[in-house]
């Protein structure tokens, strides 16, 4: 294992914090996952990819313990960020979320909240990123065979025994919301949101964040790799990216952050050059005029991925 530390010079971006805690994070975040499941780069490559984000202001970092190939490598993203971070003179700047009630049965992803599997999954987690205290500990889905009340009253316990300092939740609707934050001291959502899938948005959840003051963390904020490559076909968008010089693909991210004042976008990125163009959204402000615009262009998803 590699123990020279990196000198790093962080770029600094535009700040936000974590709901109500103060946390400060940066306003645009890192999604971790394609380093670690099916089509992932080769260990050097994805650990420039983390590098070129935390050097380009990125300070928080978005995992989970199910992204890997299978159940035989549970926590391979987990290890790689730990990893990359050990060797950082900064790391104590950057943040790391992770997530637990998932399973990765021959390479499927299948559901599990019980009480039992999440105080396993936590310190499973607690082992492979190396630390005493998760930052942010997730559900990463409400179980359907499973009360969803059990799932977050073992993350309130997981929380006193100082196993998890903030507790968030994923993939969830406003009821689940409400159901929650009278057993626990929630403080983050995340949840999918792109210009192409807008569920957060028609449903309620964006608002109830801002309203409650919890951060919003968007996943697939541009739709994923298949749909980001889509971006420059839509003539509004492609029109408006020239006049602010920016990509497609930035202007995508900044108008997920106009969505809200607590949005987060979390994109991926396997290639340096994607990951720190990412980097830059966090300084790009859309008018009212400009989201608008972005707003009314028809949209049309025809890509398949994963929404987990």
């Amino acid at each position: 294992m590699r123990s020279t530390v990196q000198t790093t010079v962080q770029t600094t971006v535009q700040t936000t914090t974590l709901g109500r805690t103060g946390e400060p994070l940066s306003a645009i975040g890192y999604g971790a996952m394609a380093l670690s499941i099916e089509g992932r780069p080769g260990r050097a490559e994805a650990e420039r990819a983390l590098h070129a984000a935390f050097d380009a202001g990125i300070t928080f970092v978005d995992t989970a313990d199910v992204y890997c190939l299978d159940d035989a490598e549970t926590g391979h993203n987990e290890r790689l960020i730990a990893d990359v971070l050990r060797v950082r003179d900064d790391r104590d700047r950057i943040h790391v979320a992770t997530k637990g009630g998932m399973c990765r049965p021959n390479g499927a992803w299948t559901r599990d909240a019980s009480p039992a599997h999440l105080r396993r999954a936590c310190e499973q987690s607690l082992r492979a990123l190396d630390v005493e205290q998760l930052f942010l500990y997730q559900l990463h889905a409400p179980d359907p065979h499973f009360p969803f009340e059990r799932s977050v009253e073992a993350l309130a316990q997981l929380q006193r025994e100082g196993k998890i300092r903030h507790i968030g939740l994923s993939n969830v609707a406003v009821a689940h919301i409400d159901l929650a934050m009278r057993i626990a001291d929630i403080v983050s959502i995340q949840n999918r949101l792109n210009p192409y899938y807008r569920e957060s948005i028609e449903e309620g959840v964006v608002d109830t964040c801002t309203k409650r003051g919890l951060t919003f963390f968007a996943y697939r904020p541009v739709g994923g790799a298949r749909m980001t490559a889509t971006l420059p076909r839509y003539p509004a968008l492609a029109a408006l990216a020239e006049r602010r010089g920016v990509t497609p693909h930035v202007l995508s991210l900044a108008w997920v952050r106009a969505q809200g004042p607590t949005v987060i976008p979390l994109p991926g990125g396997r290639l340096v050059d994607h990951v720190r163009d990412s980097a830059t959204a966090a300084d790009l402000v859309l008018s009212r005029a400009e989201a608008a615009a972005i707003d009314e262009t028809r949209w049309i998803a025809s890509a398949r991925f994963c929404s987990l």
